[in-house]
């Protein structure tokens, strides 16, 4: 499956200031086999080393981290010659080792002509703790998220709605309602399945929801299981109740962040780590009001109001248990889930797109649901989880702040009128 990190990392391959590599995200988002694919298709060999299935590998670090020491040794036990510029190498799990994490300062500075790529899923965790000793300015930093909405479309052989998607975008005008219609049945079907890649997979094999729903809850068991192993045991109790929480605040009217809802009485100080450590690890995103939408937004942001995502939205779906047919027949008995479900699907494919996103709230209530800063402007996103595109808190929001144009997300097909920009569901990986 086509994953767009691959233009990314060809331009990290051929760049003259090209540095060591850290890939992170969230368990299973696809890390390993994209790095392998980019690998095979543009180097002579690939030499891969994986902390977590070879723990020897931490003794080899553990007597070195000189590179002129490594690359022999590392050379051997792959039984691969590497060759400076012409092989690939990927440590894999590497937040097991923090002494190969270091090792890539003395890559960058004394080996640069080696090429590296480190892979791990709870990296964000793992660099914040204090012992480790995190090759600041000696890296790249790059995140892959779950297969975004564009992702799955290509993954199904819709290459050519794609484009006319992209092109309706850029020019607001109409897809035809046979092709608006097909994209919205794809994006029903992508809030069920979401785009963690062997949920794709298996539909794309199958089209069975069970086998799909089947490998979601082994996900969700295996980030309950990090939980366990990677946090402190006071807080693995309370990670959990958080983590078990964001449905419940997603289905609310409100869907900013609320402590009393994981339990009465819980105070800011009792969960902020486990909220922390949630979003380091990738597994949830979080994003805050912007008291005013004005540059730089992170200069306005409130850090005690805040709402959060699940980093899947099939996910989300597996952990609330709904039913696929509930969300492709658009069932009323979804009614309260459905806004904050339809939320976090735009939320993943604003981050997929690494905006780093917020939402506006007035003084009397009026809410935006998402505000980004779009090639130089700041502009507020609408959500709308069918065509009803009434939108009386954007019209406060233009009204007060003067956008250069609005997004409304909904339903409702390409178009453009009175300074709002018309955007199917379907079309928000475009924004």
């Amino acid at each position: 499956m086509y994953r767009k990190i691959m233009e990314y990392l060809i331009e990290w391959k051929n760049s003259p200031y090209r540095k060591p590599l850290i890939l992170q995200g969230a368990r299973q988002v696809g890390k390993t086999y994209s790095i392998l694919e980019f690998g095979r298709e543009h180097y002579e060999n690939v030499a891969y080393f994986n902390f977590e299935t070879n723990p020897r590998l931490i003794r080899t670090f553990d007597e070195s981290i000189d590179p002129n020491y490594l690359i022999p040794i590392l050379s051997r036990l792959s039984n691969q010659t590497i060759i400076k510029g012409q092989t690939l190498i990927i440590l894999d799990e590497v937040q097991l080792c923090e002494r190969a994490l270091t090792s890539l300062k003395y890559f960058c500075e004394n080996a640069p002509e080696y090429h590296i790529i480190v892979a791990g899923s709870l990296l964000g965790v793992a660099v914040n703790r204090e012992r480790f000793s995190f090759p600041v300015g000696k890296v790249d930093l790059k995140t892959l998220y779950p297969m975004d909405m564009e992702e799955f479309l290509l993954a199904l052989g819709e290459a050519e709605l794609v484009t006319q998607i992209k092109e309706s975008f850029e020019n607001d005008i109409p897809l035809p309602s046979a092709l608006h219609e097909a994209a919205l049945s794809y994006y029903r079907q992508y809030l069920v399945v979401g785009g963690m890649p062997d949920c794709v997979n298996n539909y794309l094999q199958t089209k069975d929801f069970i086998l799909v729903r089947h490998t979601q809850q082994m996900l969700l068991a295996s980030y309950l299981n990090d939980m366990s192993k990677f946090n402190s045991e006071n807080k693995i109790k309370k990670t959990r109740l958080v983590y078990d929480n964001i449905a419940v605040q997603l289905s609310k009217k409100n869907t900013r962040f609320q402590y009393k809802l994981i339990k009465k009485g819980a105070r800011v100080a009792e969960f902020e780590n486990a909220i922390e450590w949630l979003a380091l690890s990738g597994i949830v995103s979080r994003i805050y009001r912007a008291e005013h939408p004005k540059k730089p937004l992170e200069n306005y942001r409130d850090i005690d109001s805040f709402k959060i995502y699940v980093s899947d939205v099939g996910l989300l779906c597996a952990k609330k248990d709904i039913v696929a047919e509930d969300v492709l027949y658009l069932s009323d008995e979804l009614e309260d889930f459905k806004g904050g479900m339809v939320e976090n699907y735009v939320s993943c494919q604003l981050t997929a797109n690494e905006y780093k996103s917020y939402y506006w709230m007035s003084n009397r209530g009026a809410e935006v649901d998402f505000i980004i800063h779009r090639e130089g402007k700041i502009i507020p996103i609408e959500v709308k989880s069918a065509d009803n595109t009434m939108a009386k808190s954007l019209g406060i929001y233009i009204n007060m702040h003067k956008p250069e144009y609005a997004i409304k997300l909904s339903t409702k097909n390409f178009g453009y009128k009175d300074g709002k920009k018309t955007v199917p569901l379907y079309a928000a990986f475009c924004i």
